[in-house]
């Protein structure tokens, strides 16, 4: 029904001027709490629709080689590193913490695993195991100084942050361990690097396939466990958690040094993807990921959001960097467009909580 419709059958029950506009302003208010109410609900949904706007733009502007099932293969492998790290994140971010330590604890735990077979002649299986334990530790040593110390996580992880990026530089003596010595000394390192070959040139890592795996162990504890329950209850009100009989010191200490374990795996991932165990290799990857969460929809504030969200968000960044690139854009407006949309998905995470006030 028009404006002037609606206006005239107001006018026909005998509603004055200024009763209509009351009227016209209930239902505009009426309609954005629906609105906030819906997307408080499904935070997945506006990722989820930039999305599908990101496929429908590039396959116009790009053509068949945005589809081509090699592309789209190699999407996937481009935002496997973020997306796990971006789970991690999810974690950290749900308490309404923050991690920026997460690429160093990633490149700290790849060098353990690399020199500890590599240059200390140590069992590959035994090298492994020590890189998890210390990406774990490192999480631990996070949980306690924002749980146990009561720092704020920013703070926290931005000195963690520095300190772990120079223990890289001391375990490694700033040496990168090859590609070829892995594969002669410790082959499971590159083992998730391996690929499956599908119909029409498209590839698969195995590292996509344990990307999956971790996701669908983590929704499970976020979503079907009391563990999860508490992640959430302590990011949204620590007040009202600890009243309800929630221990969130502890939750926060698991929530982070399960953060620095799905980390280390994530350093696994990293040395199947590139080969070698880098002192360099991709330490700013924190930033790609808290974009992933953001955009996938994780309130910064804690106590809303998903992981789907955050697989959502990783396939985004990798979208757009793909089709930008495909259309020839120079990279500095892929992270140009990268920038523009966390800022409108801080902006509309703002206007939900700004409305549900």
């Amino acid at each position: 029904m028009s404006d002037d419709a609606t206006g005239s059958a107001l006018a026909e029950r005998g509603l004055s001027g200024e009763d209509q506009a009351a009227s016209f302003e209930e239902e505009r208010r009426s309609g954005l709490r629906w609105v906030q109410r819906f997307l408080h609900e499904y935070p997945t949904a506006v990722p989820f629709i930039v999305l599908v706007v990101g496929v429908l733009i590039f396959s116009v502007v790009v053509g068949g080689r945005f589809f081509a099932p090699f592309n789209l293969s190699l999407v996937l492998q481009q935002v496997t590193i973020i997306a796990v790290l971006g789970i991690a994140q999810t974690l950290v971010i749900l308490t309404a913490g923050i991690d920026l330590s997460v690429g160093a604890i990633m490149v700290l735990s790849s060098i353990v695993m690399g020199r500890m077979a590599v240059v200390w002649g140590l069992p590959p299986e035994i090298s492994f195991v020590c890189g998890l334990a210390a990406g774990t530790v490192c999480g631990f040593i996070n949980g306690v100084l924002v749980a146990q110390i009561k720092l704020p996580p920013f703070i926290v992880t931005l000195g963690t942050w520095s300190i772990f990026g120079s223990m890289v530089i001391f375990v490694s003596n700033s040496e990168t361990i090859r590609a070829q010595d892995i594969e002669s000394a410790a082959p499971i390192l590159q083992w998730l690097g391996h690929t499956i070959r599908l119909s029409g040139g498209a590839v698969l890592t195995y590292g996509a396939i344990a990307l999956i795996i971790i996701s669908v162990i983590v929704w499970y504890m976020l979503n079907r466990t009391a563990f999860g329950r508490h992640v959430y209850a302590t990011g949204d009100d620590p007040e009202a958690a600890r009243l309800a009989g929630i221990n969130t010191a502890r939750t926060l200490i698991a929530v982070y040094t399960l953060a620095g374990f799905i980390c280390a795996l994530a350093s696994w991932v990293l040395i199947g993807r590139i080969g070698a165990a880098s002192p360099l290799g991709n330490q700013t990857a924190n930033l790609d990921a808290i974009t992933a969460v953001v955009i996938g929809g994780t309130s910064l504030f804690g106590g809303r959001g998903s992981l789907v969200g955050t697989l959502i968000g990783a396939l985004i960044v990798g979208v757009f960097r793909n089709g930008l690139a495909l259309a020839g854009f120079a990279s500095l407006w892929q992270e140009f467009t990268v920038g523009i949309l966390i800022i409108l998905a801080v902006t509309i995470d703002q206007w939900i909580r700004k409305l549900s006030a």
